[in-house]
């Protein structure tokens, strides 16, 4: 079959281009911005990249548009998908009935962690000899892309019954079934993240709601989406029709310390619920290094091993408590996902060190909302101590531009020594109101240049210098460590 997708060098829709490719069907899109690194990642795969949404790249009709949200009506292309009568599918229909329909789907759903959670549940089960399929919201460095369908397929895998009941620790996948165990056969794993965002023009569901999941994590529920949700009660709404769709044999694996989860499992549950977090849950974490990079897991009351890995912060701990208990309701050891931790190498831009020059230190993360924004910054302060920390911050999706969140920016920041807010002319709303909030810590700059230009008049030897914003941000944080080693090269003169 030939796939036009529109939208395809997003990354959702870049992945189910690859997804597509595997499995066998001829594949091409259009896209506005047409650069890389996705569209190298999608080149290589042999998918033909078409620039702009001209009615034309649809000639001749392909067997079916696959159709990004981010399109809706009057784009070229989309009219002429209706006014040819072509057949046409959101990306998240295409994947829930075309490749999701006869795997065990875990999903992982939260306004935050969700490509961090995703990524690490992925390496865990694939540690376990799984070879899970995945899709996610980003390129996990232990795979090297962003999504696969598991080179199992559809093949049904052997694994040990682990009811909520059982010990949390039970004997190793590579153990015979008789070793006091039963077995059961399942179908081959697939982990994705589990998106709120609504699915497409002609669907305004959430996208999560096509994936039928068997195990669901939900992460954590706070406010975001400004732009199509109108307020808390909205997105609890969406995440209880997920909750409707899982299945009573399945397994939810909710925060227990998130008062709106619990709202809205409130509303109705009917498939056993394992909760997790620090300070409450069945399973629970104590930090032996302030900083996250170790702590111990338990699970009702008994602990288990302790964890010790490359990532740091309060929230990255949560993310691996969830991804542990969802791997263990899959049939993994609580032990082998502990130690499959050791190994897990983060997402791209989640506090991505992208240079080091004369001392300085410099981050790239995908920062999008101003919780995560406080935990990624915390995270780093535990790690840092009382080094410097200087902040360039984008307000790039759709509910920072449009100041849904001004108000709690200024607090989020609270861990920076400094911090330089982009204020593009076309931002709607005024930052100084942020910057004044920072209580001489901050200032604006009206374009990326005069922001790593006044980022790098005020790096010093031994700071840590954090980009942050869920776009391109014109490349700034390699762009200012270019000007860092530039910098040291004249100091050398």
């Amino acid at each position: 079959m030939k796939l036009h997708i529109l939208g395809i060098c997003g990354t959702f829709m870049g992945g189910i281009a690859a997804l597509a490719r595997e499995l066998g069907h001829e594949v091409e899109g259009s896209d506005a911005n047409v650069y890389p690194p996705m569209s190298t990642q999608l080149e290589q795969l042999g998918i033909v990249l078409k620039s702009g949404y001209r009615a034309e790249h649809l000639q001749p009709a392909p067997d079916l548009v696959v159709v990004g949200n981010a399109l809706s009506r009057g784009n070229p292309a989309i009219e002429h998908v209706l006014d040819a009568r072509l057949r046409y599918i959101s990306g998240p229909q295409w994947l829930g009935e075309t490749l999701l329909a006869d795997r065990r789907v875990l999903a992982v759903a939260g306004t935050h962690g969700k490509t961090t959670t995703t990524s690490m549940l992925a390496w865990i089960l694939d540690c376990a000899g799984r070879d899970p399929g995945f899709l996610v919201g980003g390129v996990p460095a232990n795979f090297g892309v962003s999504a696969r369908s598991g080179e199992n397929g559809n093949d049904r895998v052997a694994i040990p019954l682990t009811p909520a009941s059982a010990s949390a620790d039970g004997p190793p996948l590579s153990r015979a079934a008789g070793e006091g165990r039963s077995m059961r056969s399942a179908p081959a794993d697939f982990v994705l993240e589990a998106d709120e965002y609504d699915t497409a023009f002609f669907d305004k569901r959430s996208k999560f709601v096509h994936y039928r999941p068997s195990i669901a994590i939900l992460n954590n529920l706070e406010y975001d989406h400004a732009d199509i949700f109108p307020d808390v009660a909205a997105i609890q709404r969406q995440f209880h029709h997920l909750v409707r769709t899982v299945p009573g044999n399945g397994r939810l694996i909710v925060n227990a310390e998130d008062a709106r989860l619990a709202e809205v499992l409130g509303q109705g549950c009917w498939t056993p619920v394992e909760t997790f977090g620090i300070e409450a849950g069945d399973w629970r974490a104590r930090l032996t290094a302030a900083d996250g990079s170790s702590f111990v897991v338990a699970h009702a009351g008994r602990e288990l091993g302790e964890a010790r890995w490359n990532l740091s912060g309060r929230h990255n701990v949560m993310n691996a408590l969830a991804a542990i208990a969802a791997a263990h309701a899959a049939g993994v050891a609580p032990s082998a996902a502990i130690a499959a931790l050791a190994t897990f190498r983060n997402v791209a831009r989640r506090m991505e060190l992208v240079g080091e020059h004369a001392g300085i230190r410099v981050y790239d993360d995908f920062a999008h909302h101003p919780t995560a924004i406080a935990t990624t910054l915390a995270g780093l302060r535990a790690k840092v101590g009382t080094a410097r920390i200087l902040v360039g911050m984008e307000p790039r999706s759709n509910s920072m531009r449009m100041g849904a969140h001004a108000d709690e920016l200024a607090p989020s920041l609270a861990d920076a020594d400094a911090v330089v807010f982009l204020q593009r002319a076309e931002l709607p709303w005024d930052a100084s109101r942020v910057v004044g909030a920072l209580n001489g810590r901050g200032r604006t700059a009206a374009s990326v240049d005069a922001l790593v230009a006044e980022l790098l008049a005020q790096a010093r030897v031994g700071d840590h210098v954090v980009f942050m914003s869920n776009g391109g941000f014109e490349n700034a944080p390699r762009r200012f460590a270019t000007g860092l080693a530039a910098r040291t090269e004249r100091g050398k003169e």
